[in-house]
């Protein structure tokens, strides 16, 4: 491992790795960073924050396009 990966994750560097997770990629040097230095507790509030977001956003634009139906 390189001395980037030596380190705690920053909220940056956590918010990455969620999102590349909920893609289902991710690079095994930030998979060992993560699973070596990383606090769970960080990685559980972004992934909640995240689903929220992506959840809202499916709502949003549903309820976009069935009022522009006139549904």
């Amino acid at each position: 491992m390189n001395d980037e990966n030596n380190k705690a994750p920053t909220l940056l560097d956590v918010t990455k790795s969620v999102m590349w997770a909920m893609l289902g990629v991710q690079k095994s040097a930030n998979y060992e960073r993560d699973f070596t230095y990383g606090k769970p507790w960080q990685y559980i509030v972004i992934g909640l924050v995240a689903v929220g977001l992506f959840i809202g956003t499916i709502i949003t634009v549903v309820r976009i396009v069935l009022h522009s139906t006139g549904v």
